[in-house]
């Protein structure tokens, strides 16, 4: 399958920018048990401890000084309409390697750090590092994908994602609306 040109992304822009902007459809869970695998699932748990239960996101580690999972990345969710416009295909969707999909406006504007969303009774809380594309993305995806998700509309759009952390644990589900939570002036 041929990735779309940097010309054709573009131009898929505007429908991105119409992406709900409060509430929006979870439409794809994906669980990575193992570095390569990918299972796509109608319904996860969320853990505070673990993230998505089953999920190799702990076991795994990242850049913490003891080699530990990173909470601020534990949950990776990337806007449905991007991906259906780089991946073109749904069932290559979970290639991109985020856990969560969903038709929401995942802007810095509309979801900065601090935000949360809840799914049912699970909550997420939107986090700080910034979500971009590697090497696996961009081989699955191509230099023009990559390009496009880190340009400065791409990277103000948050089009490669966000990362989050489970802040009240629950059961989330394919079809499930995920809604925005207004913060609070104090906050």
């Amino acid at each position: 399958m041929n990735s779309p040109t940097l010309i054709e992304l573009e131009a898929g822009l505007d429908a991105i920018r119409q992406a709900p902007k409060d509430r929006g459809v979870l439409e794809m869970i994906v669980r990575r048990p193992r570095a390569g695998e990918r299972e796509v699932l109608e319904e996860g748990q969320l853990d505070l401890a673990d993230g998505l239960v089953g999920d190799n996101w702990k076991t795994r580690g990242s850049r913490t000084t003891d080699g530990s999972a990173y909470r601020e990345t534990q949950i990776t969710v990337m806007n449905s309409r991007v991906i259906a416009l780089l991946a073109q295909a749904k069932e290559r969707w979970p290639l991109a390697g985020d856990q969560l999909f969903i038709d929401l406006d995942l802007s810095k504007e509309n979801l900065p750090p601090g935000t949360r969303l809840t799914f049912g009774s699970a909550v997420l809380e939107v986090t700080p590092p910034p979500h971009t594309g590697c090497k696996k993305f961009m081989a699955r995806f191509g230099q023009e994908a990559m390009a496009f998700v880190n340009s400065p509309t791409g990277k103000q759009l948050q089009l490669r994602g966000i990362n989050a952390k489970v802040v009240q644990p629950g059961v989330i589900r394919v079809g499930a609306v995920a809604k925005k939570l207004l913060l609070s002036k104090a906050t």
